[in-house]
C-alpha cells in the first residue's frame, strides 16, 4: 500500500510517500526562505510559496519512490490545523489528484501526524504512553491510550515554547527561525548563567506558559548595555534555554507518572532541541522511562508523518469525501 502525504500547514511545504504503513519511501521538504528578512511566518507568502514548490515536491517524491501518481493507494492531506491559506492550497492539491485518479482522499490532523512520527521513527513504539508535542504553534501533553484515541492532559495558555524561542531570538536579535540559533548559540553558554524564572502554574496540572520568561528575558536586557549583551549572549541564550526546557522535562515526567507509564514520547520542531533531547533522555533513564525522539527530520512538518496517518485510517475503513473542507483550529480527537 502506497499512500502520498502532503503538508502545508504552515511554511514547509512537503510531500512523502510511505509504504505498508510505516515504510518511509521518500519524504521531501521545501523550506520557504523568504520569511527570514521578516523575522516570521507572513501568511499570504508562505500560501503563494505553497503554490510554487508543492507540485515539485510531490514530484520528487514520487520519483524517489520510483512511482507514479496511478500506483498510489491513497492521498492523504493536512486538513488542519494551521494557516488557512495554506492548508487551502495542499488540500487543494489533494482533491484534484482524488477526483482525477478516483483514489481515496484522508484529511489528517496535523498534531496526530507529529504523534505519528512517532511510530515512524520506532515501529516499537506502542500506546499507552505520554506524548509532549512541542513546536512553534502548540505545545501539549498527550495521554495516548490507543492510536486515534488521546487524552490531552495540558497544552499552553499563552505562546507555544517554540514561539518563545523566535520572540526571545527577535528580542536577541540574532535572526530567525529562533529555535535552532539559540540552540547553536546556547551550546557555548552558562545555562546558570542567568536565574530566569520558571514557570510551572499549578504543579499538579499539565498547562505551560511561556510569556513569562520572554517578559523575563526583555526586562534583563533593558538593564544591560549593548556591548555587555554581544558579550554574553552565548549565556543569556543558554539561561533563556534552560527554563524553558526545565518546565518542558519536569511536566512531561510528572505527566508519565500519573498515567503510571512507562513510554514517553517528544515530537514536533522543538523537539529537535539538542538540550531537550540530553535532557529528556537522562531525565528518562533516571526514571526507568523509555523515551522515543524522532530524528530532526520526522520533528519538523513533513509529509511523511501525514501519510503514516492516512495509511492508518485507510486500514481502519475510512475515507473522505471531496467537500472535505480545512479548520485552522482543529484539535486532537479525544477518547471517549
Amino acid at each position: 500500500m502506497l499512500v502520498l502525504g502532503i503538508d502545508t500547514s504552515c511554511d514547509e511545504t512537503a510531500a512523502a510517500v510511505v509504504k505498508d504503513e510505516t515504510v518511509i519511501m521518500s519524504n521531501v521538504i521545501s523550506s520557504q526562505g523568504i520569511h527570514l528578512e521578516y523575522g516570521g511566518v507572513v501568511p499570504e507568502l508562505a500560501s503563494r510559496a505553497h503554490l510554487t514548490l508543492l507540485l515539485p515536491a510531490i514530484e520528487s517524491a514520487l520519483q524517489k519512490t520510483a512511482c507514479t501518481l496511478e500506483d498510489l493507494d491513497v492521498i492523504a492531506v493536512t486538513s488542519g490545523p494551521g494557516l488557512v491559506g495554506c492548508l487551502l492550497i495542499g488540500l487543494s492539491m489533494a482533491k484534484s489528484f482524488a477526483l482525477s485518479l478516483d483514489k481515496p482522499l484522508i484529511g489528517v490532523n496535523h498534531m496526530e501526524g507529529h504523534l505519528f512520527a512517532g511510530r515512524l521513527a520506532d515501529p516499537n513504539l506502542k500506546p499507552p504512553f505520554v506524548a509532549l508535542i512541542v513546536s512553534g504553534g502548540h505545545t501539549q501533553l498527550v495521554h495516548v491510550r490507543h492510536w486515534g484515541s488521546y487524552d490531552i492532559l495540558g497544552a499552553t495558555r499563552d505562546d507555544a515554547a517554540g514561539e518563545a524561542f523566535d520572540k526571545v531570538a527577535k528580542l536577541l536579535q540574532v535572526g530567525y527561525p529562533g529555535g535552532p540559533i539559540i540552540d547553536q548559540l546556547a551550546r557555548e553558554g552558562d545555562p546558570t548563567y542567568i536565574a530566569f524564572p520558571r514557570t510551572y502554574l499549578d504543579r499538579d496540572q499539565f498547562e505551560f506558559s511561556f510569556s513569562g520568561i520572554k517578559t523575563s528575558v526583555r526586562t534583563y536586557l533593558t538593564k544591560q548595555s549593548a556591548e555587555r549583551i554581544d558579550r554574553d549572549l552565548p549565556h543569556i541564550a543558554a539561561s533563556f534555554q534552560e527554563a524553558v526546557v526545565d518546565v518542558l522535562v519536569d511536566k512531561t515526567i510528572a505527566a508519565a507518572k500519573s498515567r503510571d507509564t512507562s513510554s514517553i514520547l517528544i515530537t514536533g520542531g522543538v523537539a529537535c532541541n539538542s538540550r531537550l533531547r540530553d535532557r529528556m533522555t537522562a531525565q528518562g533513564a533516571e526514571h526507568n522511562v523509555r523515551v522515543t525522539i524522532p530524528p530532526p527530520i520526522l520533528c519538523t512538518d513533513n509529509g511523511a508523518m501525514i501519510a503514516a496517518v492516512g495509511s492508518f485510517y485507510f486500514i481502519q475503513g475510512r475515507k473522505d469525501e471531496l467537500d472535505l473542507t480545512v479548520n485552522p483550529r482543529a484539535t486532537l480527537k479525544t477518547a471517549s
